[in-house]
């Protein structure tokens, strides 16, 4: 145990400010202190080991403990601690700004970094609406995303995020967002209202697709600017596109004049088995927003990717994007993320993830013998086990149900049996697995032994 545990324990209820957290659930419990990494697992205050099934949070793509990350971090704080990118730069961002653009698709050649995820969203909400207004088209700032999608958490990203219970305290937000059908596949019928059962995947694609284009006429297409996709939605469950999805909306951005931005916080570095999502599915955005994975979690970093000719507006005399943060492309995590590219390049992570991705799928679904799960879907290390009432009419559970269900037994009992994941009903209830990029077979088993032992529990507690 920990020699300061009973101090930090009484410290952490009296002031530390948990994000997302039901701070009464600790009135009669102890907070779960983790003090210490290593591979793929994270050990607690009092010495209990856990795997990392969620990669911390979609962001430990190499595992806890490299001390190369460690060392680059120490020896850019030694040469330059800071320096922001106001009209100066230094030369970690700009090394990673040119090895991003050589690794992005396409003409997206421009990177614009800030210190997280939500931050990089907004920014390419803010360079959508700035980009149309310098080329003559000033009423176009309206953005689309998807039914239940997750894009940050800040004013504006919030406003483009897809689930209502997580805005509503928040609000009147940012005006100007509109949803589309999201791909889950799996419930299909109820999403098109039995226009198409999911039997045929690429007829689905195409469908919700179409919806893209459907909201922008009903908006106007002179009013809209941008939509906002996920390669693969992380809310409600690993939703990945179906056949021709993907190919069908840069037909409809194009069509109308509307920027595609791959919103890829959670897909990107490694996530799908490659740098970025857009080439795992081979479609073309003209805005990648990234963070998590480019420095595997050891100092905060965030960029928006974008296109030349969205840069080109911005080159003439006197103009400026007039927009930044004091931490974005902090010396610190441009010099870590470099490293940690070189790990990346070094030890052919990406080749780990797809020489390994269908192990990882096909180990998880052993466990729809068990009669709590009706769907297991995902791409590359990041899955999602949607929990049902009834396997075969696809009836989900009550939000009371949920309640009981995933808080009140599945998440604390994986936890406890030693599985750090998520158990969510951001949508329908789910378990998500986003393991590091490291991981191999042994670590699918231990964490497929866990989740069978506490989901075949959950089943008998319906």
């Amino acid at each position: 145990m920990h020699p300061d545990y009973d101090h930090l324990q009484q410290a952490a209820k009296d002031h530390l400010w948990m994000h997302f957290t039901r701070h009464g659930s600790y009135d009669h419990a102890d907070v779960p202190i983790m003090v210490r990494g290593e591979g793929a697992y994270l050990f607690d205050a009092q010495g209990k080991r856990y795997l990392d099934g969620l990669a911390g949070l979609f962001v430990s793509q190499l595992g806890h403990g490299r001390e190369e990350l460690a060392e680059a971090a120490a020896k850019q704080a030694r040469e330059l601690a800071f320096m922001p990118l106001w009209s100066y730069a230094h030369p970690t961002a700009i090394e990673l700004a040119e090895r991003l653009a050589g690794y992005a698709p396409g003409d997206l050649n421009r990177v614009f970094f800030t210190s997280g995820g939500g931050e990089a969203v907004e920014s390419a909400w803010k360079l959508a609406k700035n980009y149309f207004k310098l080329t003559g088209k000033p009423m176009k700032h309206k953005v689309i995303s998807r039914a239940i999608a997750y894009h940050g958490t800040t004013q504006g990203a919030l406003s483009i995020t897809g689930l209502p219970l997580l805005k509503q305290q928040f609000e009147p937000l940012v005006p100007s967002t509109f949803r589309v059908p999201n791909t889950n596949i799996y419930r299909a019928a109820e999403i098109t209202g039995g226009f198409l059962d999911g039997s045929d995947p690429e007829a689905f694609g195409r469908w919700a697709a179409d919806q893209i284009a459907v909201a922008i006429e009903n908006e106007g297409p002179d009013t809209v600017a941008a939509v906002f996709l996920e390669p693969v939605q992380n809310a409600g469950g690993c939703f990945p596109p179906p056949p021709g999805y993907f190919e069908r909306v840069r037909e409809i951005c194009d069509e109308y004049d509307v920027l595609l931005v791959s919103d890829e916080v959670i897909c990107a570095f490694g996530r799908l088995g490659y740098f970025f999502g857009a080439e795992r599915f081979g479609y073309q955005p003209d805005i990648i927003t990234c963070a998590k994975g480019i420095t595997s979690g050891y100092a905060p970093l965030g960029a928006m990717i974008a296109s030349d000719r969205l840069m080109e507006p911005f080159l003439a005399d006197k103009v400026s994007f007039a927009h930044g943060y004091t931490f974005g492309g902090h010396p610190v995590s441009t010099a870590v993320a470099m490293a940690n590219l070189d790990i990346f390049e070094n030890e052919k992570v990406l080749e780990n993830v797809r020489d390994n991705t269908d192990a990882l799928r096909s180990t998880l679904e052993r466990l729809k013998d068990l009669p709590i799960v009706g769907d297991v879907r995902g791409d590359g290390y990041f899955f999602g086990i949607e929990l049902v009432k009834d396997k075969d009419t696809l009836e989900s559970f009550t939000s009371e149900e949920c309640e009981r269900l995933l808080y009140g037994f599945v998440s604390k009992q994986l936890f406890a049996e030693g599985l750090y994941c998520r158990a969510d009903d951001r949508g329908d209830p789910v378990v998500q697995l986003a393991p590091p990029l490291v991981c191999t077979q042994e670590h699918f088993d231990e964490m497929e032994q866990i989740l069978r032992v506490v989901l075949d529990k959950a089943g008998s507690l319906i």
